[in-house]
Order: structure tokens, then sequence, then C-alpha cells
């Protein structure tokens, strides 16, 4: 059975010092890697999302200069900037595929952004015959949720792993946690993997 690892918007503007930083954000980058550099092999994909807005315009209402930090942010992972790329504590060299999401519109579920060939996860995914995936990233409450619900309806059997997710809030962040596991995932630490 072929298992993927989707690591979900572990980038500068979301993790600390970053324009929507979450707290713990750093330290879930950190401990990716260190997860990567003992389980890669593990994975016949591993697949990265990032945010990748447009600099111009609202992306689709996504922007505003006055958030209701529920469908409305401050500008966050403008293209080809330093908020948009990658944390420098997340190793990236064993990751597969690559993938933008946003790009002027709100997209919050890696499976609404494509690689730079144009593949959709969803493809990428049924291409190499994954029918379990292992969720981690940011932001807990909001992009790891969305596409772990993606990857669920996609018909993978999904595995939060709890210790590499970090969220926005507590509350919502439980919350998420409890509905992913009302609609299939399992919540597991990442030492059960």
């Amino acid at each position: 059975m072929s298992r993927a690892l989707l690591i979900v918007d572990v980038q500068n503007d979301f993790t600390e010092g970053g324009a929507l930083a979450v707290e713990g954000g750093d330290a879930v980058a950190s401990a990716i890697s260190t997860f990567l550099t003992e389980h890669a092999a593990d994975y016949r994909v591993i697949v990265a999302s990032r945010d990748w807005h447009d600099a111009d315009g609202d992306n689709g209402g996504h922007f505003s200069e006055q958030p209701d930090f529920v469908d409305t942010w401050p500008v966050h992972c403008v293209a080809d900037t330093d908020g948009a790329a990658y944390d420098p504590l997340l190793a990236t060299d064993a990751v597969t595929h690559h993938v933008r999401k946003g790009q002027g519109r709100p997209a919050y579920s890696m499976f609404e952004g494509t690689t730079d060939a144009g593949e959709t996860v969803s493809a990428v995914l049924t291409e190499f015959g994954v029918l379990s995936a292992d969720v981690v990233g940011i932001a807990t409450d909001h992009c790891v949720r969305a596409s772990a619900l993606d990857a669920i309806a996609h018909g993978v059997q999904v595995r939060i792993l709890a210790d590499l997710v970090a969220g926005v809030a507590p509350e919502p962040s439980a919350a998420a946690l409890a509905e992913l596991a009302h609609a299939g995932a399992v919540l597991i630490e990442s030492a059960e993997a």
C-alpha cells in the first residue's frame, strides 16, 4: 500500500516572525525535518504545499485591510517573497512534489493547488496509488484541516501526526482535530508512525 506524507504550508509567514505567525511554527518545522530524516523512505510520495498569493489585488477577497481572520486575512505569502518561502528549519530535499495554492483566489486545502507541472494533488496521489497519507504542518485549524478533509474525500486513509501540527488558537485547533477524527482521520503522535 502506497503511503504519502502531506506537508501543509510550513512557510515563513506562518512561523514566528511572519505576517500570520503561529506559535510553535518553527518547532513544527524543525520536528518535521527530524521526522523526515528517520522516515522519508517510508513514503512513496512527499507533497509540500505553500500559499502563493498574487502581489496585486485582494486575491479574490482573501486579503483585507480590516481582516476578520475567518474569511479575510492580512497580506501574506505573496509569490516570490521571503514570506512565501519554506521555513528554513524545514528540510525539503525529500519532497517529491511542491504545490502552490492561492494564486489569485482563496485556497486553504493543498488539493486546490498544483505542482509546477500543473498536476493536482489528487492526480499525484492517484498516479502513485496512494491509499493512505500522514498529514503535518500549519495551521491545524485552517489549511491542515482543509487538506486532510480533502484527502479523506479523495478516499485516502488519513493519519494526523498531532505533534507535527501547529494551530492558530487552541480551541479551534481542538475542534478541527475532533472534526477530522469524526470524518475518519486517526490522530497519532509521530513516534507511532
